[in-house]
């Protein structure tokens, strides 16, 4: 059995006592233990804080940019055992395997490709600034630093590569140091990674940490100028920022939890059209990839109630082309859920959605099916105003519903926002009218709005892919945080203040030239 060590101070160490185990989802074998307990969590904090954050910080934001380069190779170089490991510690098929390590992998190069627009500087300026009396002396300029402290990540256990690079990128070339925190039961990819990224990224000392296993005393240690991340349930990031140091020291929190996210079909959108078919596409793909357990999973898809029947048998081909069984099986596309613990959870959901609406695709299980595998499952709701259950019980898994609505924006609108804020919605239409008023009504319910039509048909990435340029995060229940966006996504890790005196001064001691 693998032990899962920890990084801590600049080395591999391993905690005591009977730690968390990791399982094949599949077989049920346990492959890897995590142990924390008796760990230095606080000296492990202090370390980055005092020894890590001043050698990031000492780096322009280039040569950040360089070492996220060097992670991302060190990464990649492993690829392949990656991908091995991820099939055994969660179930998936090589494909989805490869949209997590992929995705990780160009995020951080992503990043360091906007490294090197950001050039020299150690942190931003406002320039030209803002004159603030009659005499053209008296300047302001607002400047953002990063934080004295260390940026703690704990994420989330169905992208165990891919969470831990999107938000190590943006931490790292704000200027803090990490400690990562994954998901116990799916840390093994995350690990050897980490392993890879030690021995051949070329980091400076005290950067970055790992923590393998429970989160244990971790929180007790923050401090006003740490950040924590965190990727996971709702009910877990209420405890996180209710937790006492958190509150006692203002800690930064940014969370991003459960999200019922949307896609609404126009009414305009005819059968056998261009828009048609990329809403079949896009629908069924967040159905079955990684079976269905991604933070930006379409749960609730929104269709003009003339159409569910058509829709419904556009989804049954769709979705026939996604054979579900074990992963290592030759034309399996959707393997099992990523976790034992997962599968009584997943089951009674599709349970409870069953007493509500109609089973229109599928079956729901009587028991939890052999080695974890769910064959995808849709359902119908008709009356979806009615039904309170949709708009608020996730099923994380392959499974979705078809709401009916009456075919104006307006009612489709409402319909959305019953989801309380959500990461992700699409909106499949040719009719600029309907995309408009949709589009303005929905965005202050979600971090982002796909627009689905005939003139993106080939291009689109769907709304299950999280670009680096763009925004992740979302209001309401979906955590409100934000991740990524660009430059956007270093705001957590940076501190503005407004900087006020002398323009001869500010010009001199902040490096810019504020102009006549």
């Amino acid at each position: 059995m693998i032990e899962l060590a920890s990084y801590l101070r600049g080395s591999w160490v391993s905690g005591q006592g009977a730690g968390s185990r990791l399982f094949d989802p599949v077989t049920g074998e346990a492959i890897a233990v995590a142990r924390s307990e008796g760990l230095d969590l606080a000296g492990a904090l202090a370390y980055l804080r005092d020894v890590g954050g001043p050698a990031l910080r000492a780096l322009d934001f280039e040569a950040r940019g360089n070492l996220l380069a060097s992670i991302s190779k060190a990464i990649h170089a492993i690829r392949d055992e990656l991908l091995d490991l991820s099939i055994r510690n969660t179930g998936v098929t090589r494909g989805d395997a490869k949209f997590d390590v992929d995705g990780g992998t160009a995020t951080l190069s992503a990043y360091a490709n906007l490294a090197k627009s950001l050039g020299k500087r150690r942190y931003f300026v406002d320039a030209p600034g803002i004159p603030l009396g009659r005499s053209p002396r008296f300047h302001g300029v607002h400047i953002k630093s990063p934080l004295r402290g260390a940026a703690v990540h704990i994420n989330a256990f169905n992208f165990p590569i891919w969470g831990f690079a999107e938000k190590l990128a943006c931490a790292f070339l704000a200027g803090m140091p990490v400690l990562s925190k994954p998901a116990t039961s799916t840390a093994l990819p995350t690990f050897r990674a980490m392993q890879a990224v030690v021995q051949n990224a070329g980091l400076p000392d005290g950067v970055l940490a790992l923590l393998s296993g429970g989160v244990g005393s971790l929180l007790d240690h923050l401090r006003s100028q740490d950040v924590i991340a965190f990727t996971g349930s709702a009910a877990t990031g209420r405890r996180i920022r209710g937790h006492a140091s958190v509150i006692a020291h203002g800690v930064r929190v940014n969370i991003e939890a459960d999200s019922l996210n949307s896609a609404v079909l126009g009414p305009d959108v005819e059968v056998g059209s261009d828009t048609w078919a990329l809403f079949l596409r896009e629908v069924a793909r967040e159905v079955t990839q990684k079976s269905g357990q991604k933070c930006t999973a379409t749960r609730r898809v929104f269709v003009p109630a003339e159409r569910i029947e058509e829709v419904v048998e556009g989804l049954k081909d769709r979705l026939a082309e996604f054979p579900p069984g074990r992963p290592e099986d030759p034309g399996v596309r959707m393997g099992a859920l990523a976790t034992p613990s997962q599968f009584p959870d997943v089951l009674q959901g599709l349970k409870t959605l069953a007493e509500s609406c109609r089973v229109a695709i599928g079956q729901v299980p009587e028991a939890v099916p052999a080695h974890g595998v769910f064959a995808p499952v849709v359902f119908v709701c008709q009356d979806p105003r009615a039904v309170r259950v949709v708009h608020d019980l996730e099923v994380f898994g392959p499974a979705t519903t078809l709401c009916a609505y009456d075919g104006r924006a307006s009612e489709a609108a409402a319909l959305v926002a019953m989801g309380d804020g959500s990461l992700v919605a699409s909106i499949y239409s040719d009719d600029l009218g309907f995309v408009g008023d949709l589009t303005l009504e929905i965005a202050p319910w979600h971090g982002r709005v796909l627009l689905g039509s005939a003139k993106i048909a080939e291009y689109s990435t769907g709304p299950g892919l999280v670009l680096p340029e763009l925004a992740h995060g979302g209001p309401g229940r979906a955590g409100g945080g934000l991740e990524l966006g660009g430059v956007r996504g270093l705001d957590l890790y940076l501190q503005t203040t407004a900087i006020q005196g002398s323009r001869p001064v500010l010009e001199r001691i902040l490096d810019f030239q504020a102009g006549n």
